[in-house]
């Protein structure tokens, strides 16, 4: 679990002015200091433990969590994580329908795997200059904006969040779709729009990196007990089908004597048949 002295270290505690503040963030505000508002470290703590459970219940069941972060601030840091644990990421733009328009993102994602492929097996060499210029300059395109979600196949079972004030489309969506989101708030956020706040500095570089490696080690754990459920699983369907197919062994076995019965009868009674009857010597 994260300590506070660590969250201290990060500059966590720091918020917005206190006049760019959102009211609803009022519980988790510890006071202020030089008119800015600092956060309740103490919150943080038990909130982003409950955020962290969540992510691995998450991943647990082999769903997908989104990584979002595309402020300058969290960049690096949300797609560093969201690679280490395995898991999509959007951090340049947000396109919206991300989520509510998925078929309609699942084919421009197909098309740049399209041109990769072009390019892979020799077909770009058959094209003009201008074609591959035009081609290369739509894969760049297209890998800016889909790049973290190129193996995306389904909608995920939940966001994490930097800024929601920043990614409000991307929150809107999810809303919409049931899908929950974790999100870092800041004093400026309304938190009642997520539903695992973590309240935290949203623009600190070292807080992002901080939170977002929580959620990764979170989701590790998760991934790692889909794993092993899944084991435990595949070993309980092989003892089920071992004791099905017990009982048609002996069946089996009596079914093999009955048929070696069946074929000495008919020898013995041929043999039988065959000898001497003992009733007609004595007659003569």
């Amino acid at each position: 679990m994260v300590t506070i002295e660590q969250l201290l270290e990060a500059g966590a505690h720091f918020g917005h002015l206190r006049r760019r503040w959102n009211p609803k963030m009022r519980p988790f505000i510890y006071g202020e200091r030089d008119g800015i508002h600092i956060i309740d470290l103490r919150k943080t703590v038990v909130l982003l433990e409950l955020a962290r459970q969540a992510a691995l219940d998450i991943a647990a069941e082999g769903k997908i969590i989104l990584f979002v972060g595309t402020k300058p601030q969290a960049k690096e840091a949300i797609k560093a994580a969201a690679q280490r644990c395995g898991m999509p990421y959007v951090v340049e733009r947000w396109l919206g329908g991300m989520l509510t328009n998925f078929s309609t993102i699942r084919r421009s994602i197909k098309r740049l795997a399209t041109i990769d492929k072009m390019e892979s097996d020799g077909t770009f060499e058959k094209l003009t200059k201008k074609e591959r210029l035009l081609l290369s300059r739509e894969r760049d395109r297209l890998r800016l904006v889909f790049g973290g979600i190129e193996d995306m196949t389904r909608l995920p079972g939940a966001l994490f969040v930097v800024d929601i004030k920043k990614e409000d489309i991307a929150v809107k969506e999810a809303q919409i779709l049931g899908i929950p989101v974790i999100a870092i708030v800041d004093t400026n956020s309304d938190p009642s729009q997520v539903d695992y706040p973590i309240p935290a500095n949203d623009d600190s570089i070292k807080t992002i990196e901080l939170v977002a490696s929580v959620i990764a080690d979170a989701v590790l754990e998760g991934k790692q007990i889909a794993r092993t459920r899944a084991a435990d699983l595949a070993a309980a369907g092989d003892r089920e089908a071992k004791q099905e197919a017990a009982p048609a062994e002996p069946v089996a076995r009596r079914r093999l004597r009955q048929r070696q019965r069946g074929s000495r009868r008919p020898a013995a009674e041929a043999k039988q048949s065959s000898a001497p009857s003992t009733e007609s010597s004595g007659d003569e």
